[in-house]
């Protein structure tokens, strides 16, 4: 029982890893629009900006990787959004106290 556990665990395992390596590495520019939720020209400026661009025959390829690195710049460290409602409440308390 518990062997059978432990395989299927296994086997969990391993076909998470195979799904991981089966992820494209390069998207075509409209499938990246719909997987970063990016209108086109957003996207074609940040990709080249992270130099992710890549153009083949007429086709623009993203390479994800680098992308994915690149946007990690953008990300806002946790609690950063409460800190500025409080910030604004402040702002706007000296503006009525006036």
């Amino acid at each position: 029982m518990i062997e059978e556990q432990y395989l299927n665990s296994e086997k969990v395992n391993e076909v998470r890893q195979r799904n991981r390596s089966l992820r494209r590495q390069f998207l075509k520019y409209k499938d990246a629009e719909i997987v970063y939720s990016l209108t086109h020209r957003k996207l074609l400026e940040m990709a080249d900006e992270a130099g992710a661009i890549y153009r083949v025959d007429g086709t623009v390829l993203i390479n994800r990787d680098i992308f994915d690195e690149y946007l990690e710049q953008f990300h806002q460290k946790p609690c950063t959004y409460s800190a500025y409602t409080k910030r604004k409440q402040a702002g706007q308390d000296g503006k009525e106290q006036e």
